[in-house]
């Protein structure tokens, strides 16, 4: 049964997870980069920028540069959405899949230790 952690187990959690992605060779993505990931993958679509920049209380550019980046990896992609064309829908990708499953593997298995 799940248990909270402490202060200390928390942050030695995250620690060790981002200790962890820097050594091997999974993509270093920055706070905001993993926020918008996971909004895409663990929220229902559709997801666009505008909405995106809401949500996170920043600039559109500010999500667009963030995409690109994480397209660039593979782990989104992005297409116009066909019934309203100022619309940019993102979309998840396998590639983006697959890394989220790494990481949810690898912070059960950090948490397990602590």
């Amino acid at each position: 049964m799940p248990y909270p952690l402490s202060t200390a187990q928390a942050l030695h959690l995250w620690h060790d997870v981002g200790l962890t992605q820097v050594k091997d060779d999974e993509p270093d993505l920055s706070v905001r980069q993993m926020t918008i990931l996971l909004s895409i993958y663990l929220e229902p679509p559709p997801h666009t920028v505008r909405g995106l920049a809401a949500k996170l209380h920043v600039s559109k550019p500010v999500i667009t540069r963030a995409l690109d980046a994480m397209g660039k990896l593979g782990l989104v992609s992005r297409r116009r959405d066909e019934e309203d064309k100022r619309n940019v829908l993102i979309q998840r990708t396998v590639g983006g899949s697959l890394y989220l499953e790494r990481l949810a593997d690898l912070v059960s298995a950090t948490s397990e230790r602590l």
